[in-house]
């Protein structure tokens, strides 16, 4: 028996590699489905190593995180694409993003696409939302073009020793940041291709790529963020800046809305945190406080 890491995933076969460097094809032994075990992309298994043509894994490792778009295990960090224009930049979106990320316990590192299509006056604006969201602790990057080679050299250099995914908004050009830092990839790009490809996720090859002495997953995802997971009380959590603040508020469990005392509401009114921020904290509140159980979710 021998451990390593899942790279690569298709039509139930698993390309594991181990510490070494060795790669072993295997399957999923046949009781994984009776138990709900699924195992992804990033996992961490033990297999047999009777052959490098087929083994089977035998057990996966406790996992860090997952997600299902893309189906990738044990992550690092989210490289969060952003488009500065077509679509326009929007603060809500990115922070819903960011909110679904964090809750993955995931480092997001925001990629501005599309500046080139901006007037010196807007880049000069959203250089300075960049500067909001690098002072919260989250990397982020405003390139005069999102594909010059120095500008990915830069993005590249946050690859090593991390496992990390490519993620945003349709249309913010995932696949063509992807493309260029990968360009064996190819992968399809454009409205069109976006279509027909919507329904080949689920069989399409997943696989992490050795870039920069650590891995990249060449499956953009996470398109889409409708439904907040967390009670409303714990959403402070999601935002670091307002997380770290609400230890000075007066009153313990306080939610930053009608509370005297409280440190976050006076951060704001102060500039010390971006109103925008704040902003979207209480939209996102009032949605969970009005969403509709799921009922169709498993209890766990």
């Amino acid at each position: 028996m021998a451990t390593g890491q899942i790279r690569q995933s298709l039509a139930g076969y698993y390309d594991v590699v181990t510490e070494d460097g060795e790669k072993y094809r295997t399957r999923a032994r046949g009781n994984f489905r009776d138990r709900g075990i699924k195992p992804l992309v990033g996992d961490i298994v033990d297999f047999d190593v009777s052959d490098h043509d087929e083994g089977y894994i035998l057990a996966v490792h406790d996992r860090k995180n997952s997600l299902v778009r893309p189906p990738v295990a044990n992550i690092d960090t989210a490289i969060v694409v952003t488009a500065a224009a077509e679509p326009d930049f929007a603060d809500n979106l990115l922070d819903r993003q960011l909110v679904a990320i964090e809750e993955f316990n995931i480092q997001p590192i925001i990629y501005f696409t599309k500046t080139d299509l901006l007037s010196p006056e807007k880049l000069a604006h959203l250089r300075e939302v960049g500067a909001g969201y690098t002072k919260i602790g989250y990397p982020t990057y405003v390139p005069d073009d999102a594909f010059a080679p120095a500008g990915l050299a830069q993005l590249q250099a946050e690859f090593t020793g991390r496992l990390s995914v490519f993620m945003g908004q349709t249309g913010a050009g995932k696949s063509t940041l992807l493309n260029h830092i990968l360009p064996e990839l190819a992968l399809e790009t454009g409205e069109i291709s976006q279509a027909l490809s919507r329904g080949k996720h689920t069989t399409r090859m997943v696989g992490l790529h050795e870039i920069n002495g650590g891995l990249v997953a060449d499956t953009p995802g996470f398109s889409s963020y409708a439904v907040f997971n967390m009670e409303a009380n714990e959403l402070t959590q999601y935002f670091p800046e307002f997380d770290e603040a609400s230890r000075n508020c007066r009153f313990r469990g306080c939610v930053h809305i009608n509370e005297p005392g409280c440190a976050v509401k006076a951060g704001v009114e102060a500039g010390e945190f971006m109103q925008s921020r704040y902003t979207n904290y209480l939209a996102f509140y009032d949605l969970i406080i009005n969403q509709k159980p799921d009922y169709r979710k498993k209890k766990k």
